[in-house]
């Protein structure tokens, strides 16, 4: 099986699904650093939607500038959208896309569904 994560090495989250993984027999995993290589916009929509989270249930508020963008109160998903585009830390993490779906992994124990 494929997986792919998008991963911020600096996240605990991240870092623990990123060995769930890695640990899993039979999983290919291809990591994408999110924040060295940014979204394209598709790309987030398809992910958020194969998710089953809007862009707000998937805007990261804690330790990112969401609050001084304007995206914390009354932003349109759109707004929301371009913003992560240009501001990749603004997605909260990590994301893992496999043949049976894409979740996001907050606890990382949530990767196991998709496994």
């Amino acid at each position: 099986m494929q997986a792919t994560i998008w991963h911020n090495p600096e996240c605990g989250t991240s870092r623990k699904t990123l060995a769930i993984l890695q640990e899993t027999e039979g999983v290919v995993v291809s990591v994408i650093e999110y924040r060295k290589q940014p979204f394209a916009r598709k790309k987030l929509e398809q992910l958020f939607q194969d998710a089953g989270l809007t862009p707000r249930e998937a805007l990261r508020t804690r330790g990112s500038p969401a609050e001084e963008l304007g995206l914390t109160d009354e932003a349109s998903s759109e707004r929301i959208l371009d913003a992560m585009v240009a501001h990749p830390i603004l997605v909260e993490r990590p994301f893992v896309e496999t043949d049976k779906g894409v979740r996001l992994c907050r606890p990382q124990e949530k990767v196991t569904e998709i496994l």
